[in-house]
């Protein structure tokens, strides 16, 4: 049990630092992402509601009491990533790797929290 605990807080340590690193980009290479977005297709004011999203889902992953939250915060994350993926693959741009890795830690995250119990 304590391998799986320790799995659960190191696949979602890496997601959160993942997801914190892509918000550090949203707010300090505002160019740069606004330019990717919009050769993704999506418009520009988003950015900022994102960013501030995805500071809330790892402030949600992370808490202990309120399990709904929680569930919510991986649901939400997993529709952001999984779009985050398809639109990389659809412009050729080649930067879905990213996105792939965050939905593969939010996937191992989300089953070893599971089966920990802490539903």
């Amino acid at each position: 049990m304590k391998k799986i605990k320790i799995g659960y807080q190191a696949s979602t340590g890496l997601l959160s630092a993942l997801l914190l690193m892509g918000v550090g980009m949203y707010f300090f290479n505002y160019d740069m992402v606004s330019e990717m977005f919009t050769s993704l297709g999506y418009p520009t004011y988003i950015i900022y509601p994102l960013a501030v999203a995805k500071i809330l889902a790892v402030i949600a992953l992370w808490q202990k009491k309120y399990s709904m939250l929680t569930e919510w915060a991986y649901a939400g994350l997993f529709f952001v990533l999984v779009l985050a993926v398809s639109a990389h693959v659809n412009a050729g741009d080649g930067q879905f790797i990213g996105a792939l890795i965050a939905l593969v830690l939010l996937a191992i995250s989300y089953k070893l929290r599971m089966i920990l119990g802490k539903k």
